[in-house]
């Protein structure tokens, strides 16, 4: 048989890599961004009841109700936007899922889609394999904003979608109000859809507004809006997410949802929305990583590890240009086989593979890993 490998230039992901060399070096994990604490109790107490109700075949395509207004309620809190939970709002098994949904819905063969990088990982691979093209504009190092003139040099009659990501996996900076007006005056009067990744909009620091494309009304009605509840309520491995759109757009998308995953898990779906009706559950989370972030930060001070600024997410990049010259997948193998420490290469997040001496930390950890990891941290000298 002669196969052809849509993605042959793409390898195994590099959190699958890094948390596989974890493990086998008995290192702690900074690398994979998960938590090592476990949920609120009473989540898991929710959870076990409806686990033992009647709720075990499939839930509505779209996702079950109770959950769709829950994520319209949360919308409203925050952004003040009113969603049709029915034909706005479909729940999905993940961001990755939904994200890959809204690619499929609308790229084409030769379509154009903008990325800007350093880039989570999975964006680029779902647009090549259904066909289209990933145009690649670069954030500005160091502080990984965009610019906006190169991006309208780039937009072209081709160009079907362009991806943004705030707050932002790996750099953890954040789009502005200015950076929505800029992008929502930019593909005025286009046919271009904006997909916008939000998975983490509950996790943003320092007194901080989250900038959704929900904010916009004109932006709106061109935009696919995605995040997750596994960021939100510390449960990665349930895999449920949801997106949101206009309904003429919605009506596309869950003819493509329907066909990759059809419906997502019953249960689990009822346990969030019962947890997530108390806005608390939610709204607490900013202060909850400020802490941690904070807390690192003060264990890293005297290390030869230069911090950047984190606005958002549970991600730090720190800048170890003081302490050696190797390149960074060279330099984050040494620190899990010889220091016992794990966390991710900037470079693979750019198709140049670009390496400014940057490695990306998780701090969604107990106090007391990541104690142990600043101590490993600061026994490193140049």
């Amino acid at each position: 048989m002669i196969l052809r490998d849509k993605l042959e230039s793409f390898g195994t992901t590099i959190f699958t890599v890094m948390s596989a060399l974890a493990q086998k070096h008995n290192a702690i994990n900074l690398s994979q961004g998960f938590p090592d604490f476990d949920p609120d109790p009473l989540l898991l107490e929710i959870a076990r009841k409806y686990f033992s109700s009647s709720f075990q075949q499939y839930a509505p395509m779209p996702g079950c109700i109770e959950l769709r207004e829950t994520v319209s309620d949360i919308i409203y809190n925050c952004y003040k936007r009113k969603v049709n939970p029915e034909t706005e709002i479909t729940i999905t098994a993940g961001a990755t899922q939904a994200i890959y949904t809204a690619i499929a819905s609308f790229v084409d063969r030769g379509d154009e889609v903008i990325i800007f990088e350093p880039a989570y990982d999975c964006y680029a691979p779902a647009v090549i394999v259904n066909g289209g093209v990933p145009v690649y504009s670069e954030l500005k190092y160091p502080d990984f904003k965009i610019d906006w003139n190169e991006v309208k040099d780039k937009i072209t009659s081709k160009t079907k979608m362009i991806i943004i990501n705030s707050p932002h996996n790996p750099t953890g900076t954040t789009l502005s109000r200015e950076d929505l007006l800029q992008l929502q005056e930019i593909t005025r009067k286009t046919n271009i859809i904006v997909l916008s990744d939000e998975v983490y909009e509950h996790i943003i620091f320092d007194n901080q507004e989250h900038q959704s494309v929900l904010r916009f009304d004109e932006l709106f009605q061109r935009s696919i809006m995605v995040s997750s509840f596994g960021k939100t309520i510390h449960t990665t491995g349930w895999k449920i997410g949801y997106l949101v759109a206009p309904e003429p757009l919605m009506k596309i998308i869950r003819k493509v949802h329907q066909y990759l995953v059809f419906a997502v898990n019953h249960p689990l779906q009822k346990t969030i929305a019962e947890y997530l009706n108390n806005p608390q559950n939610y709204l607490s989370l900013k202060k909850f990583y400020q802490d941690k972030r904070d807390y690192f930060l003060s264990l890293l001070n005297t290390s030869y590890f230069k911090p950047l600024s984190t606005q958002g997410t549970y991600f730090i990049l720190l800048d170890y240009s003081k302490l050696s010259f190797n390149q960074d997948t060279k330099f984050v193998i040494e620190l899990v086989e010889k220091y016992k420490i794990a966390a991710v290469p900037m470079s693979v997040f750019y198709h140049t593979k670009k390496d400014y001496h940057l490695l990306r930390f998780c701090f969604a950890k107990k106090n007391e890993t990541l104690e142990k990891a600043a101590q490993i941290i600061k026994t490193l000298k140049n």
